[in-house]
C-alpha cells in the first residue's frame, strides 16, 4: 500500500520555481532577470501609478469640474410610443423580450412621448406624469411595483 512519503505528483504538473541570482551557468544570475540599475532592479523598488518622475502628473495638472452622484439611478427609458405593439399585461420581462430594453437588472421610466391607444396594464419602477396620464386616458393602467426588500441598503 502507498504511503504518504510515497505521494508524488503527476509528471509535468509541477513546475519548479525560477531560482534566480544564482550564478552567470543558470542563465538569471547577476542582475537576476531585473536588466541592469536603478530604482526597478532594486527590491522593493516600485513606482506609483501615474508618477512622472517628480513632474506634477496629468491628473493634478487638469482642472476637475462638476459633480459625479454615486446614488444616481440610472434608469433604462421606453417611451409610450413604443408600447404601441404591445397587449395586456406590460412588464419589464416583456419589454426585454420586445426588445425594447436592454436589461432586467436597471430599473424602467416610461416616459410620455408618442401616443397609446390600446388599454395597457404598464408595471415599470418610474412613469413621467405625461406618460402616466396618457395610458390612463387609454383605459390603461400605471403600476409602480413595491421596491424589493435588499433594495434599500441601510449604512
Amino acid at each position: 500500500m502507498a504511503e504518504l512519503h510515497d505521494l508524488r505528483p503527476t509528471p509535468g504538473s509541477h513546475r519548479d520555481r525560477k531560482r534566480v541570482g544564482r550564478g552567470p551557468g543558470s542563465g538569471t544570475g547577476k542582475t537576476a532577470g531585473r536588466g541592469e540599475k536603478g530604482q526597478k532592479s532594486r527590491s522593493g523598488g516600485s513606482i506609483a501609478a501615474g508618477f512622472e518622475g517628480g513632474q506634477m502628473p496629468l491628473h493634478r495638472r487638469i482642472p476637475k469640474r462638476g459633480f459625479h452622484n454615486r446614488n444616481r439611478v440610472e434608469y433604462q427609458v421606453v417611451n409610450v410610443g413604443d408600447l404601441g405593439g404591445l397587449e395586456g399585461e406590460v412588464t419589464p420581462t416583456t419589454l426585454r423580450e420586445a426588445g425594447l430594453i436592454r436589461s432586467l437588472r436597471k430599473p424602467v421610466k416610461v416616459l410620455g412621448n408618442g401616443e397609446v391607444e390600446v388599454a395597457l396594464q404598464v408595471t415599470a419602477h418610474a412613469f413621467s406624469e405625461s406618460a402616466r396620464k396618457k395610458i390612463e386616458a387609454a383605459g390603461g393602467e400605471a403600476i409602480v411595483p413595491a421596491p424589493h426588500a435588499g433594495d434599500d441598503e441601510q449604512a
